[in-house]
């Protein structure tokens, strides 16, 4: 939530008012360990409303959306290369947007399931015992691909990664992220 819209001022000030209100509602208990009590759990309900509708307001109003995304593999350094175009498509100023890249090693095949796909056996103690190095199948890496992103703006970008040369037949998979 980098930037704050109308729609962000107007449900804080709806939500500063709906404490004020209960505090004043509060005001004619005589107790004033209830009082407290009811100030203090006004206080966390707006607050926690407050802050669920800031993240709801920042996903409806800030939309991004990639044009053309395009990847290249570098042999020489194992690297993977990813170039493309990021587009406001909203009526509002973006902060930031990250793209989230995620390649897994050999994606499933429908013709080459079996059961050991999905369930192998292991025992708590073969951990121990193996001195067998497991090498991950799913890499997960975020990318700031574009701040300051005003409506309706186009932005091109890149942005590398490792690759790593035990991978084969890898699914790449790419989600936006705006704020």
């Amino acid at each position: 939530m980098t930037y704050f819209t109308i729609l962000h001022w107007i449900t804080l000030i709806v939500f500063l008012l709906l404490f004020i209100l209960l505090v004043i509602v509060s005001k004619k208990e005589t107790n004033p360990k209830i009082f407290w009590s009811m100030v203090f759990s006004s206080f966390l309900v707006t607050s926690m409303l407050a802050l669920f509708s800031m993240f709801v307001l920042d996903k409806y109003t800030k939309k991004g959306k990639l044009i053309s995304i395009t990847h290249k593999r570098v042999l020489l350094n194992e690297t993977i290369m990813f170039f493309g175009q990021v587009q406001n498509v909203g009526r509002f100023k973006i902060g930031h947007c990250k793209l989230e890249v995620k390649i897994v090693n050999n994606a499933l095949n429908l013709n080459n399931i079996t059961g050991k796909t999905f369930y192998a056996p292991r025992s708590g103690l073969g951990s121990l015992f193996s001195s067998k190095e497991e090498k991950p199948s799913t890499i997960i890496k975020d990318f700031t691909i574009a701040k300051n992103l005003k409506p309706g703006e186009i932005r091109s970008f890149s942005a590398t990664m490792p690759y790593p040369p035990y991978f084969q037949k890898a699914d790449i998979r790419y989600k936006l992220y705006c704020h």
